[in-house]
C-alpha cells in the first residue's frame, strides 16, 4: 500500500514557475513509476509527466520543454518543476504511483492516487 501527498500548489502569474512535491509512505519508493495528471475537457484526466523507477521520463505533449518531473528517492518525493506557466495551466494537479515501466501516460495503469493540489495560473 502507497499513500500520496502532494503540496505546493498556490496562484502565480502567467510565465512564473512552481514545484509541487509528492510525498510517498512506504519502502519501494524507488521501485515505483511515479506521474502527474490533470483534469481535461472530455478526458477524466489528462497526462502530464512520469518517471520509472529507473530514471525514464515521459512528458505529455502540451507540457514538453516547459515542466521537469525530478525524483528524491531518499526522501521518496516526486516533484512536478512547472515553468512558463499559462492560464490555461490552471489545474488540480494530482500524483500517481504504480509499478511497471510500460504505458507510463496510462492513468488507467496507477493504482495509487493522491488527493491533488491546485494550481492557478492568472493572466
Amino acid at each position: 500500500q502507497v499513500q500520496l501527498v502532494e503540496s505546493g500548489g498556490g496562484l502565480v502569474q502567467a510565465g512564473g514557475s512552481l514545484r509541487p512535491s509528492c510525498a510517498a509512505s512506504g519502502r519501494s519508493f524507488r521501485s515505483y513509476t511515479m506521474g502527474w495528471f490533470r483534469p481535461a475537457p472530455g478526458k477524466e484526466r489528462e497526462f502530464v509527466a512520469a518517471i520509472s523507477g529507473s530514471g525514464s521520463i515521459t512528458y505529455g505533449d502540451s507540457v514538453k520543454g516547459r515542466f521537469t518531473i525530478p525524483r528524491d528517492n531518499g526522501k521518496n518525493t516526486v516533484y512536478l518543476q512547472m515553468n512558463s506557466l499559462k492560464p490555461e495551466d490552471t489545474a488540480v494537479y494530482s500524483c500517481a504511483a504504480r509499478v511497471g515501466y510500460y504505458s507510463l501516460s496510462d492513468s488507467a495503469k496507477y493504482a495509487y492516487w493522491g488527493q491533488g493540489t491546485q494550481v492557478t495560473v492568472s493572466s
